[in-house]
This record gives C-alpha cells, sequence and structure tokens, in this order.
C-alpha cells in the first residue's frame, strides 16, 4: 500500500467547501482551513466562514488516488511544483489546524518575503513554534511557510513573545 500525502487540489471560484463535502461523501480524507469573519451588508451584519487559502484545499491520499478526487465536480487540479505535485507535511497541517484554533487574527500572504529573522514564540497561544519575524509598519508578525501551496501565514504577535534563535 502507498504512502498517504496531504496533496493541495485547486477548485474553482468560491467552491472551496462544496468540493471538501463531496469529497468526505467518498470517504476521501479532506482538510479545508476557515477562518470567521463579520461580513457588512446594507441591511445586516453576520459571522460567515470563508476559506483560509482562496481555491485550496489539502487531499490526504496517495498518488495512485489522485485521479479519484480530481473526478469531484469543482476539483480543477492538483498543484504542481516542477512537475511534482505539491504536498504538505504532516507537521504543516498540525500547525495551521493550531493556529486556527488559538483564533488568533490570522491572514494569508503569496508574495515572495525575504529570509528574515529565525525566531521562537516563548509565550500566548501558539508557545513553542518556531518561524520567521518580519516587520510590518509598527507590527511585529511571526510567518509560517505553507510552500505546498507557495503560501504564508502571517499572524500578529507581541514582540516581548519573540526570541531570537
Amino acid at each position: 500500500m502507498e504512502d498517504l500525502h496531504w496533496f493541495v487540489l485547486y477548485t474553482t471560484a468560491r467552491a472551496e467547501k462544496k468540493v471538501a463535502q463531496r469529497l468526505e461523501d467518498q470517504d476521501i480524507e479532506v482538510f479545508l482551513p476557515l477562518v470567521e469573519e463579520l461580513r457588512q451588508w446594507s441591511d445586516r451584519k453576520k459571522k460567515v466562514q470563508r476559506p483560509l487559502f482562496n481555491g485550496y484545499l489539502f487531499v490526504k491520499t496517495s498518488k495512485i488516488n489522485l485521479w479519484k478526487s480530481l473526478q469531484t465536480p469543482g476539483a480543477v487540479k492538483f498543484v504542481n511544483f516542477n512537475g511534482e505535485h505539491a504536498t504538505v507535511r504532516d507537521s504543516e497541517i498540525e500547525m495551521i489546524k493550531r493556529i486556527l484554533e488559538t483564533g488568533v487574527a490570522i491572514e494569508t500572504d503569496n508574495g515572495e518575503i525575504a529570509p528574515g529573522q529565525q525566531v521562537k514564540i516563548i509565550g500566548g497561544a501558539l508557545e513553542g513554534m518556531e518561524g520567521e519575524c518580519v516587520n510590518k509598519g509598527n507590527k511585529d508578525y511571526f510567518i509560517i511557510r505553507v510552500p505546498g501551496i507557495n503560501q504564508n501565514l502571517i499572524v500578529n504577535i507581541p514582540r516581548k513573545f519573540l526570541l531570537t534563535n
């Protein structure tokens, strides 16, 4: 039996939740990171859950079974880099889950970020995580790279909780 890996599936626009549900209905393990935000309409405000990474979700399967996932309505393709299917390590999936569980403010960024100072979080909900610190304006941000989809998670962390390596 071939090893299972987290592959990155690209979906049609705004179809991430439907594709994730369809895959789960086929007993395929899926991870769709969602963040809650308050949306304002002309007549009301409502909390909605939106995908953390627009157009992407993670599918845990073997290379042999990738085709089965692609047959799902709304699935477009698996992300490839240099001719190889992009994979995300279990530890990166767990890190994303842990960050989402804390409820800290989070945003994504897919731009190239120059390598910065490596730091370890020494306090707060994300204590023990290691990553990169960059400065944006007057705030310090902690970056966790998800190379499988060329995305970065950017979390605002008080400077007092960052210890340089």
